[in-house]
């Protein structure tokens, strides 16, 4: 046991934990217990310098508009080709109105929580514990939807509007990092 502890202690480089005489494996007092925990954790944490949140909140908002924008236009095939330029026109109206109209608030916050960070931060933070459950009540949606008895060219066009705002989101997203790296 005085082996494991040793080990413990030199892999987590903590003078404040010292290693017992032999009969005894815990930790002088609950400091060394708490101090070990936190170096765990902090060894775990994947933290990453905070303007790369700004890069990892860009690539999958980028993502996911690709994804639903391919899965709108595939939808969007059954109609002739002058309405399915019509349907298409309309959706990129639908995107850049629902950006600017909602969304861009929704962006301004997370850029504006992302920038109060610590300089490291955690690779997960780059939305908040909320943005979690959205983007699972967004997914049930969707997979809702496309298992629906509803036509999937009737879903064209939120999908694809959804797809567009997303990525026009994205791109304030890209802007930040980049200004991070120059500025």
């Amino acid at each position: 046991m005085e082996l494991v502890l040793s080990t413990l202690s030199a892999i987590f480089c903590d003078p404040a934990l010292k290693v017992h005489q032999a009969n005894s494996h815990i930790p002088e007092s609950p400091k060394a217990m708490n101090q070990l925990n936190v170096s765990l954790i902090s060894k775990l944490n994947p933290a990453v310098p905070r303007h790369f949140l700004f890069a990892i909140a860009g690539v999958l908002w980028t993502i996911a508009g690709v994804l639903l924008c391919v899965r709108g236009e595939i939808w969007l095939e059954v109609y002739p080709l002058g309405t399915e330029f019509a349907l298409e026109t309309l959706s990129i109206g639908l995107a850049v109105a629902g950006y600017f109209f909602f969304f861009i608030k929704v962006v301004q916050k997370s850029i504006d929580r992302i920038s109060g960070l610590p300089e490291r931060a955690c690779l997960f933070a780059f939305t908040a514990w909320h943005g979690y459950i959205m983007i699972a009540l967004m997914i049930t949606i969707g997979i809702t939807l496309r298992n629906a008895s509803i036509p999937k060219y009737y879903l064209s066009i939120p999908y694809t509007a959804m797809g567009g705002i997303l990525l026009i989101g994205s791109l304030r997203f890209y802007r930040r990092f980049l200004a991070s790296l120059v500025g």
